[in-house]
């Protein structure tokens, strides 16, 4: 097998790289909406929980599909190298496909299952297919909080072959299947991660035939260094010096600290975690390779939000954790719910860049998003179990209001009340905006949003929430106030969202999500924007 390419042309024509880098990205554009039609569970198909990247021979970021999740795109090509250190490229074989769902290699937590496909051009590994998709169950507890070690948390799928030379390993998948509440949409959702890599495959040697190329690693250096020297140049725009940030979260016994200091020099920035709290004995910890993607992702977003996502954009950002912290534990520590942990990182990135960047950064959203769980026997006693979605408000920035019920830093939709009903044997009585949770200021927070639902199983239902600000609201920037706090309701009262649930026939469910925080001083803002509000229906009343 041949490795290493040498293409006798084109690298340096920037024309022919952005007209190659526009095919390869409408290739992985196409892999995943194959993934969109053919995943069996909604966690793809409505609420957008998966990314597919392509990487060069030495797993770096080449392309990754437009609507790609943002963590995703940083954990998915450490998962490529993570393959190619542990087999190797002289062990791979056309047709092998690599399968894991291990946290620290993988996304962060047991419920994604990332796959890696060696690409081969004739008897030449020309680079990799990978996807990263969250499954409907990955068995053991219901995710949630309240795991003590990662052994709770569900099937582990060590970094393995699931294809070897096409052929499936199928002790795997009987495992798999007898692991998991749903066997069937866990493994179909698998074969559809499988679908994608291969149409990779197969349209990347049809790209490389149709310009007479060897493979990609000349033209992906080419755009790496370009889109390299653009984001250092951003950071060297910046004034250079340390900037800290400090905001604390829910926590449980005792809130969470988050401190970042970001230092910007020529050319480079570097984002040091230390100062956070430590790792805790429930599963809410953040693995590095999460944290890093997260804080990459706000860095872009900041200075070349345009671009692009490939390898150069990040090789100067360098982020650091200190080691048995929540952002960058220690095996086997729980990390079912890193989301409520991870999505932190941005706003706390933000916060530290507002003394240098006031006009792009945003003030705190009202994420993590919120997830409920639902679990239960059928009728014909098969088990099942579905995952619902839901968003609060984004933060105000300098020149808008934030949007309301939408997810960020994640790019995760909503469930639709429709396939909600379809999936899980709920009825819901509402879903509507909160008045007045938005945070006030120059700029107003997004709204959150209230949900109620109600079981109509047969049977008690197993529920599970993630939940964050029940405690301490999306901070405002610039003197703008704090968003409204969440809360959960079961039968019209407070309950502790962070333990398991057991809704009866009939209960009722209320979810509030919290609202965003406001963008300078409330006395600021323009009253036409003030009458507007209380027009729509944003505030109860007039300012």
């Amino acid at each position: 097998m041949k490795t290493g390419q040498r293409n006798t042309r084109n690298a340096d024509d920037p024309i022919f790289l952005e007209v190659f880098w526009t095919r390869v990205r409408s290739v992985v554009n196409e892999a995943a909406k194959l993934i969109v039609r053919t995943s069996f569970s909604t966690l793809s198909t409505e609420a957008n929980d998966f990314a597919v990247v392509l990487t060069d021979t030495q797993g770096r970021a080449l392309a990754e599909n437009s609507g790609s999740i943002p963590s995703f795109i940083g954990t998915l090509p450490a998962t490529v190298r993570a393959a190619i250190e542990r087999f190797g490229v002289q062990d791979m074989r056309d047709g092998d496909v690599f399968i894991t769902n291990n946290p620290w290699i993988g996304t962060g937590h047991l419920n994604d299952v990332s796959l890696v496909k060696p690409v081969f051009h004739g008897a030449r590994l020309v680079g990799f297919a990978a996807t990263a998709a969250h499954l409907p169950d990955i068995g053991g507890k219901i995710r949630s909080v309240d795991a003590r070690e990662l052994f709770e948390e569900g099937f582990h799928i060590p970094l393995m072959r699931l294809l070897d030379e096409g052929r499936p390993d199928e002790s795997l998948l009987t495992l798999l299947r007898t692991n998991v509440r749903t066997p069937e949409q866990s493994v179909g959702d698998v074969w559809s991660q499988v679908g994608a890599v291969e149409l990779i495959s197969a349209r990347l040697c049809a790209i490389l035939d149709e310009y007479g190329l060897q493979g990609v690693d000349e033209l992906a250096q080419a755009l790496f260094a370009r889109s390299e020297a653009a984001m250092r140049q951003a950071i060297a725009a910046l004034p250079r010096g340390e900037y800290r940030y400090t905001m604390q979260t829910d926590g449980f016994e005792q809130r969470f600290c988050y401190t970042v200091t970001v230092r910007i020099g020529a050319g480079e920035i570097e984002c040091d975690f230390t100062g956070t709290s430590p790792q805790q004995p429930r599963g809410i910890n953040c693995v590095l390779a999460y944290t890093r993607a997260m804080t990459a992702y706000a860095i872009k977003c900041l200075l070349l939000p345009d671009l692009a996502n490939n390898d150069g954009l990040f090789r100067p950002i360098r982020v650091t954790a200190p080691e048995g912290s929540i952002l960058n534990p220690r095996f086997p520590a729980p990390v079912g719910g890193r989301a409520c942990t991870g999505h932190y990182v941005p706003v706390a990135i933000f916060g530290a860049l507002h003394a240098v960047l006031p006009e792009r950064v945003m003030a705190g959203v009202g994420s993590p998003l919120w997830i409920a769980n639902l679990s239960g026997t059928r009728q014909d006693g098969r088990p099942f179990a579905t995952v619902l979605f839901y968003n609060g408000g984004m933060g105000a920035t300098s020149v808008k209001d934030g949007a309301s019920a939408m997810s960020w830093p994640s790019n995760i939709s909503a469930t639709p009340v429709e396939v909600a009903e379809r999936e899980a044997p709920l009825f819901f009585k509402y879903k509507r905006l909160r008045p007045g949770s938005g945070g006030s200021g120059a700029l107003r927070g997004g709204l959150g949003q209230e949900i109620c639902f109600a079981s109509r199983h047969d049977t008690p239902l197993s529920i599970v929430f993630l939940t964050e600000r029940l405690k301490v609201g999306a901070p405002g920037l610039g003197g703008g106030g704090d968003g409204a706090l969440g809360a959960v309701l079961i039968n019209g009262q407070p309950v502790d969202s962070r333990k398991p649930q057991v809704l009866a026939p009939g209960d009722e469910v209320i979810l509030r999500t919290p609202g965003g925080g406001g963008y300078g001083p409330a006395q600021a803002r323009d009253p036409r924007l003030c009458d507007e509000d209380f027009r729509q229906g944003y505030v109860a009343q007039p300012a």
